[in-house]
């Protein structure tokens, strides 16, 4: 009992930590980011399923982009996490950016998932939770739409 009361304790305070530590370089990113319309987000608008790795293994994760009100948002969860929704919606470079947080235990855990394009019409995704406190990285594959 006594040890999960201490794992739990240095998750938090890693966890807080990390996103002060990591404020300089995410504050590098977010000021080269640039507000995304919907024409440079046109690649990225649909359901997507995000399939990454991280230190605790495998996870999966529905992502859905869309306009709203000519509004890029989004909205992403998984089987462990309810749907979170993401206003804020920038793009690096030709990356997508979605920025969000989620509650942890009362705690704000802020969090960063990026769809990056890559070589042969692939696309990567990586989730950043706590400024680098926890990574998970791996691929995005477009769903196809019903018909």
């Amino acid at each position: 009992m006594i040890r999960t009361v201490i794992a739990s304790t240095a998750l938090i305070a890693g966890l807080l930590i990390a996103s002060d530590v990591a404020a300089g370089p995410a504050a590098d990113a977010a000021q080269s980011a640039a507000q995304v319309t919907a024409a440079d987000a046109s690649p990225f608008i649909g359901e997507w399923t995000l399939a990454l790795q991280g230190p605790n293994g495998p996870a999966e994760f529905d992502l859905a982009v869309k306009l709203e009100k000519d509004k890029v948002v989004g909205e992403i969860k998984s089987a462990e996490m309810a749907a979170q929704a993401i206003t804020d919606v920038t793009k690096v470079d030709k990356s997508l950016v979605l920025r969000y947080s989620f509650d942890y235990q009362g705690n704000a855990v802020p969090t960063v998932v990026s769809l990056m394009p890559a070589d042969g019409g692939k696309t990567n995704a990586q989730i950043d939770f706590a400024g680098g406190a926890y990574l998970m990285s791996g691929t995005a594959t477009k769903k196809e739409k019903a018909k």
